[in-house]
């Protein structure tokens, strides 16, 4: 998986970015939020990235922040919350601001946001509640997370990178016996105990 990449910016078109990166131009799908931290066309930069992949194309996402790639594929498990629809989210706020719209139950900030209607507003304030009480205001009102995306987590992750719908790949991750597992380990036996069903 690629997990960020240091480069030269060659190109910034809303949403796609080009990053190249010893001499391979990396197309890039970015939030706005990430564009708003972009320096000039030429210049350095490094961006923490989530490559999806699916049958019909490999989608590399980045963002200048870790903490908002961490949101990204929070959102991403959501039932009904596509790559799209999580880039539009974190386009239309600061990941500090949606999470306290979720913990206070604010519908109808979430709602302004295009793309997201009444229900799937309501249905990100449920799901993602539990899902963001470890994180918190941060500087300039970034969502922090207060601790480190736990191994079942991350292997929830890499299951959807790889692929895999985020209700599947947690039904995967579920089956395994993760106590004392390292994320690499429960990625392995998920997928092992997939072939053998």
């Amino acid at each position: 998986m690629i997990g960020f990449l240091r480069g030269v910016l060659r190109e910034k078109q809303p949403p796609g970015l080009m990053i190249e990166v010893q001499g391979v131009g990396y197309e890039v799908e970015a939030p706005m939020t990430t564009f708003y931290d972009l320096p000039e066309v030429g210049a350095a930069l490094t961006l923490f990235t989530h490559l999806v992949v699916r049958e019909d194309a490999h989608t590399l996402y980045g963002f200048s922040r870790q903490s908002d790639r961490r949101l990204f594929r929070t959102l991403i498990r959501v039932n009904g919350v596509g790559a799209k629809l999580a880039l539009a989210i974190l386009s239309g706020m600061e990941a500090g601001h949606f999470a306290a719209c979720v913990q206070a139950g604010d519908t109808a900030s979430l709602v302004r946001v295009p793309g997201v209607g009444k229900k799937t507003a309501e249905r990100l304030v449920v799901e993602m509640r539990d899902r963001l009480g470890d994180w918190e205001a941060g500087a300039e009102g970034n969502a922090v997370p207060t601790n480190v995306a736990s191994p079942v987590e991350e292997a929830v992750s890499a299951l959807v990178a790889l692929g895999y719908k985020p209700q599947e790949a947690s039904r995967m991750v579920r089956q395994v016996d993760a106590a004392e597992l390292s994320s690499e380990q429960i990625i392995r036996a998920a997928l092992q105990s997939t072939v053998r069903n």
